[in-house]
């Protein structure tokens, strides 16, 4: 959740986000939008038989795409300088699903990791796990963890903001002093926690599984190995800087970081990686693609730019 600095630090312009917010959207609706609904076809409908990772991967996919649905609002907001025309209740309802879904992405990364930690480094336990009941279980937990959050915040109404000078109608930043004082502190607390523990556990499980699986000189074990370094990347450049950032966010809101130099920094840092966040659902289908790289992609993408079409059942071994 983005807003303005504390009123004793004047921040300078930042107009760079009213085109850095609208190109990076499109860009990830064009990328990921397509990548992700295949994605969520091909593991729900066309992956036999069912396992613990097919799932997660589609509730993964399913969280992307609940995230680019918002964005045509939020390109619009921006292009139109910052200033929100659709209503309270429409400004409320896609600005929580924005932000739910970015820390419902992570939880689902999270325990992919954990899936392909525990088929690598305990693939003996793994044996009991790796049906699609402990899957189902867990996503719907997520799920309705992610739920609950989001209606518990739309029944307390809309936040309240600051008055903006130009006139226009600020939606989902630029918040007042009294609700980071009272909703969005604990609110902000639980994020930092469900953000941080998660990218901390793939960094050291991945660590783990790619020391491992080094030692295994087999074709499947270099699949293995793309697989982890592809969700690295994603949780380096995508995820971490908005966390870490964010916590400094957080800081400053609360006036622990009075200094109004890096105020500033961590107002225009605060920007970038609230676009990088969004770059992960243009990343997520290249993990969906490196990790079936064992089962044939290539008819459904002949299929998809009309090159030929014949009838294929996806099968996945892990």
């Amino acid at each position: 959740m983005s807003n303005q600095t504390a009123p004793e630090c004047l921040l300078p312009p930042a107009e760079y986000q009213l085109y850095l917010f609208p190109a990076v959207y499109i860009f990830a609706l064009v990328i990921g939008l397509p990548g992700n609904l295949a994605a969520i076809y091909v593991f729900t409908f066309r992956v036999k038989p069912r396992t613990a990772f097919s799932i997660y991967i589609s509730s993964l996919a399913l969280a992307d795409v609940a995230i680019l649905c918002t964005l045509p609002f939020r390109i619009h907001y921006h292009l139109n300088s910052n200033n929100w025309v659709f209503g309270d209740m429409a400004c409320q309802i896609t600005g929580i699903l924005y932000y739910a879904n970015i820390y419902t992405s992570i939880c689902f990364m999270t325990c992919i990791c954990l899936d392909r930690y525990m088929a690598t480094v305990h693939p003996h336990a793994y044996l009991k796990l790796r049906g699609p009941r402990y899957a189902l279980l867990t996503s719907s937990v997520l799920w309705a963890l992610a739920g609950i959050a989001v209606a518990v915040f739309i029944l307390m109404g809309p936040l309240k903001t600051k008055g903006d000078d130009s006139g226009g109608h600020s939606c989902f930043e630029n918040f007042a002093a009294h609700e980071w004082s009272s909703r969005l502190f604990p609110y902000s607390l639980l994020i930092i926690f469900c953000s941080l523990l998660p990218s901390a556990t793939i960094l050291v499980c991945y660590s783990l599984a790619a020391r491992r699986i080094s030692r295994i000189h087999t074709k499947m074990g270099r699949r293995a190995l793309r697989v982890i370094y592809v969700t690295i990347a994603i949780t380096l450049i995508c995820f971490l800087p908005n966390h870490a950032v964010y916590l400094l966010h957080l800081l400053r809101r609360m006036k622990v970081i009075q200094s109004c130099p890096l105020a500033n920094a961590i107002y225009n840092a605060r920007r970038v990686t609230m676009a990088l966040v969004i770059l992960n659902t243009c990343l997520d289908p290249l993990l969906y693609y490196v990790t079936t790289s064992h089962c044939t992609w290539k008819p459904l993408k002949r299929s998809c730019f009309g090159v030929r079409r014949r009838r294929v059942i996806y099968t996945i071994t892990v």
